[in-house]
């Protein structure tokens, strides 16, 4: 792994469609390079890694995060492996694609973005492992840029499908980090606002700092002032009272996977979030690829919820805030029910929770 503060592609090379890219695969398709978002709004740099386990390490420590960047890591990572393996006969190379997608996908369980990518990428190696060694190299590179282009176009389309809901001036609240960072580019929640804005809707973000990992504060902040939106940073326990106020005109959120019954799992906070705005009357919005949506998954009670180290809590940048000796809990993710769900906007059309079968046509 090296590291680097320049992104380590030509402007031109970039598929996110932006300055910043939180994953892009090398011209020759023999490095990936991930945004170290752990070091986001302080540092901006990239480390690059040249094999399937350093993927796996980069999405299991969060250099990348989101549900869809993580599945595009993850695509990136098998093109490694394919790469590796080119040597190999076709069973020698299915078993070494079967070997990292195993541990790619045990990085994270609970956005479902990351297993479907392995999975066709597992099934393209199935079609073609027969073929010459170079080859199947070269289509695995094409399958995994073309799911990273597909992503931004996913998240263009669900972008103007969500802005048409969003009033036409006021505050927006999101809570986590579901931009650019989180996705190919331009963003899922932060799609749909920067949609709306771009439609000239004058519309400002209030972002929930998000605790414990501070993706808000750190990364939903970061990269909506970079591109010139405005946003301001809440403490998590603020937004029910600005909600009160009236300050909050509606809720955008993103997912890490949705049940086939319009359960939404998010990051840890999101349905308190939902609760406040069913209180206050406040639409609740969730914006997400298709790839989100797990119709095997009956109800969110299926969806598994990961539970982090504890010190992800009791540290903020190195410094204890428990004392020793206190164990800190980190569910990473919680469930919102359909039934605080407004609408979910997906690419291929929008649709309230019940109806959500209706778009796997």
């Amino acid at each position: 792994m090296s590291v680097t503060n320049l992104p380590p592609w030509a402007p031109a090379e970039a598929l996110s469609g932006a300055s910043y890219s939180a994953a892009e695969l090398s011209a020759d398709g023999d490095r990936v390079f991930l945004l170290e978002q752990r070091e986001l709004p302080v540092v901006e740099r990239y480390v690059t890694l040249t094999t399937p386990a350093e993927v796996a390490e980069g999405i299991r420590a969060m250099v990348v995060r989101g549900a869809p960047a993580i599945g595009i890591a993850a695509a990136y990572g098998m093109v490694l492996a394919a790469r590796a393996a080119r040597g190999e006969g076709a069973e020698g190379y299915l078993h070494a694609l079967r070997r990292a997608g195993a541990l790619l996908d045990a990085s994270r369980p609970t956005a479902v973005n990351l297993s479907w990518a392995v999975r066709r990428a597992l099934a393209l190696a199935e079609q073609h492992a027969p073929r010459d060694g170079e080859q199947r190299f070269q289509e695995m590179a094409a399958f995994a840029r073309a799911l990273h282009r597909d992503d931004v176009a996913a998240c263009r389309a669900m972008g103007r499908l969500g802005a048409a809901h969003l009033p036409d001036e006021g505050a927006i609240l999101t809570h986590c980090n579901a931009g650019a960072l989180a996705t190919g580019g331009y963003g899922t929640a932060l799609g749909v606002i920067r949609a709306a804005i771009e439609a000239g809707k004058r519309l400002r973000v209030l972002a929930d700092e998000t605790r414990p990992y501070l993706q808000g504060a750190r990364l939903t902040a970061w990269e909506l002032h970079k591109d010139g939106i405005p946003v301001e940073v809440l403490a998590d326990s603020m937004a029910g009272w600005l909600m009160q106020r009236g300050e909050v005109k509606a809720i955008v959120v993103g997912a890490d996977r949705i049940a086939r019954n319009g359960d939404v799992a998010n990051k840890i906070g999101t349905y308190a979030v939902a609760c406040l705005a069913r209180h206050h009357g406040i639409p609740f919005y969730v914006a997400a690829p298709w790839s989100t949506v797990d119709l095997a998954t009956p109800d969110g009670t299926a969806i598994p919820i990961e539970e982090r180290a504890s010190d992800e809590v009791g540290l903020i940048a190195g410094k204890r805030m428990v004392p020793e000796g206190v164990r800190a809990r980190h569910p990473a993710f919680d469930v919102t029910p359909a039934s605080l769900i407004t609408a979910i906007f997906t690419e291929r059309g929008e649709a309230t929770p019940g109806e959500l079968a209706r778009l796997a046509g």
